[in-house]
């Protein structure tokens, strides 16, 4: 991937930063399969409340979940393009052997 169409590295950072947390990553994975509020995350994650809350705020603050308030709960869903930068800038990884030289050798 040339460097000028790459994310900022602190952009790519923080995105990965959220997914390195066993439990947002728990959360991340179980709300790309469907919508859930505090409840089911709870229960699915074996977490306190407090703690899933906690680290749902994290996730809507990164922009990456999005709520909506139905009664007295709310239902927490990935937005659309939630890690898209960070899939986008791993898309290249995998032909790493077929990266070409583009600076000239050192001189010692």
């Amino acid at each position: 991937m040339p460097s000028a169409v790459r994310p900022p590295t602190a952009e790519l950072a923080a995105q990965f930063a959220l997914l390195s947390d066993p439990l947002r990553l728990q959360i991340v994975l179980a709300l790309t399969e469907e919508q859930l509020c505090t409840c089911h995350l709870v229960d699915l994650t074996g977490a306190k409340q407090t703690t899933v809350s906690h680290h749902l705020r994290q996730l809507r603050d990164a922009g990456v979940v999005a709520g909506e308030a139905e009664g007295r709960f709310t239902w927490y869903r990935l937005t659309s393009d939630a890690f898209a930068a960070m899939l986008e800038a791993l898309t290249g990884i995998g032909s790493v052997e077929d990266a070409p030289r583009l600076r000239p050798t050192c001189v010692g």
